[in-house]
């Protein structure tokens, strides 16, 4: 089971991907993730993203494509992955769809997380993190006891740059151009799910296990 996960950002793919990937033991690959520790662990692969990250690039599908590629075969990928993050566009679908034809594999299954504009940039705009330890608050959904300040370490708690609305407005504007190509990309192919990502945690994660059988 290979699943792709699509949504705007704040629709719940992460949350959803890393549950998912608990629950049914299937690596969840997400690309910034995997090169974030690629970097780390200085492999070839993440010194040639780090040289485009240093000088403020894009990192090439290539590149990407080849960290996917190594994940996808490790043993524990061995009875499917889930993609969060990529692919991204149209052109990186079909370069993800040859790499996986390669292996003599393919995308099962692709999951949109539906959601209005307006619910995402009051779910985004209302988050708060801690400038401290990093933990997440919401002003709204889960507020700290004392406002402005960390339940756990009493830290600052801030909003971060892209989760301003200005900020946010921008990010859904290059999904909409980029990525929603791809939800009719998935649905040629017979593959695409469509949940709704308003409703509760419990009832996204219940959907979303509804959508891979």
């Amino acid at each position: 089971m290979i699943t792709v996960l699509l949504g705007p950002p704040g629709s719940g793919k992460g949350t959803q991907a890393k549950k998912l990937s608990h629950e049914q033991h299937w690596p969840h690959l997400s690309t910034g993730d995997m090169l974030r520790t690629a970097i780390k662990n200085g492999t070839k692969l993440g010194q040639e993203a780090k040289s485009f990250m240093d000088k403020g690039m894009l990192v090439p599908d290539a590149v990407v494509i080849g960290l996917i590629a190594e994940r996808s075969q490790a043993p524990e990928s061995k009875n499917g992955f889930i993609l969060d993050g990529f692919p991204r566009n149209i052109a990186q679908a079909e370069t993800l769809d040859e790499m996986l034809a390669n292996q003599g594999r393919k995308v099962t299954r692709a999951v949109l997380f539906e959601i209005p504009s307006e619910e995402l940039i009051r779910r985004l705009s209302g988050r708060r993190t801690c400038l401290n330890c990093g933990a997440m608050f919401h002003i709204e959904n889960m507020p700290p006891k004392i406002p402005g300040e960390c339940d756990q370490c009493h830290g600052a708690l801030v909003q971060r740059d892209d989760d301003k609305v200005d900020v946010i407005k921008k990010r859904l504007a290059v999904y909409e151009e980029q990525t929603e190509p791809l939800i009719e990309f998935y649905r040629k192919a017979g593959k695409l799910k469509t949940i709704d990502a308003r409703r509760s945690t419990q009832e996204v994660s219940r959907a979303l296990q509804e959508a891979l059988r």
